[in-house]
């Protein structure tokens, strides 16, 4: 398995438009995948939501910056980079989280699920929900 892992966090680093298209020789085909907006089943469907992130944002990167693996699982801890018009303050932007992953007796995904903070990730960023989620925060911190 540690082989399948290098080689899908280096497609990761260097995940490309074009590259959307070869998911399945990492993934099998009835691999599910869960974030904060998606849960999808079926190589087609999770294509379709990285294809949509390049539609979304400029110069998508993702970093790993953690590996954490146990039998047929690992946990990775990443960055993803990217610039977007429509959040606060344009430009770079930096969105942190972790993937959970379980990998088939070949190797490839079977699941996929992503945790990151959308609140304070994205949320806060856009120009008129992030004052108000930054007065909430401020209304409920201790």
């Amino acid at each position: 398995m540690q082989n399948n892992l290098d080689a899908l966090v280096a497609f990761y680093e260097n995940l490309g438009v074009a590259d959307v298209e070869r998911f399945g020789a990492f993934y099998a085909e009835d691999a599910s995948f869960k974030d904060p907006f998606n849960e999808v089943r079926g190589l087609p469907a999770i294509q379709r939501i990285f294809a949509h992130m390049f539609r979304q944002v400029e110069a998508p990167r993702f970093r790993v910056e953690e590996r954490i693996v146990a039998d047929n699982s690992a946990v990775l801890v990443w960055t993803f980079h990217f610039r977007s018009r429509r959040l606060a303050g344009g430009g770079d932007q930096v969105m942190r989280g972790v993937s959970h992953l379980r990998f088939d007796a070949v190797g490839k995904v079977i699941y996929h699920r992503d945790y990151w903070d959308a609140a304070e990730e994205l949320y806060m960023k856009l120009p008129a929900v992030g004052c108000l989620m930054r007065g909430l925060r401020r209304m409920i911190a201790a």
